[in-house]
């Protein structure tokens, strides 16, 4: 297969289009990345917050930031949760 013919693949496959296919979230997030991913801090599973682009570990009460479709996985990055957002809901 020449290169004019070849599929699409990494960044010019359209995976960070904001389509949900099924394995996105609807804003570029791809599910099965937000499956992977645990707390740098706790090693714990975070939950999606789809409303504030936040992956959040309520163990270690931070909330970690998702800008452009990218987790912002460092403490530095994350803001601390209050006393209301630390309970699970």
């Amino acid at each position: 297969m020449t290169d004019a013919t070849r599929e699409p693949t990494g960044a010019d496959s359209g995976a960070d289009s904001g389509a949900d296919s099924g394995t996105g979230t609807g804003h570029g997030v791809d599910r099965r990345l937000l499956e992977l991913l645990v707390c740098p801090v706790t090693k714990t599973s975070l939950d999606y917050d789809a409303g504030r682009q936040e992956l959040v570990s309520r163990v270690a009460r931070l909330a970690y930031p998702i800008r452009d479709g990218v987790p912002m996985m460092t403490v530095e990055a994350a803001r601390k949760l209050d006393d209301d957002e630390a309970v699970h809901k």
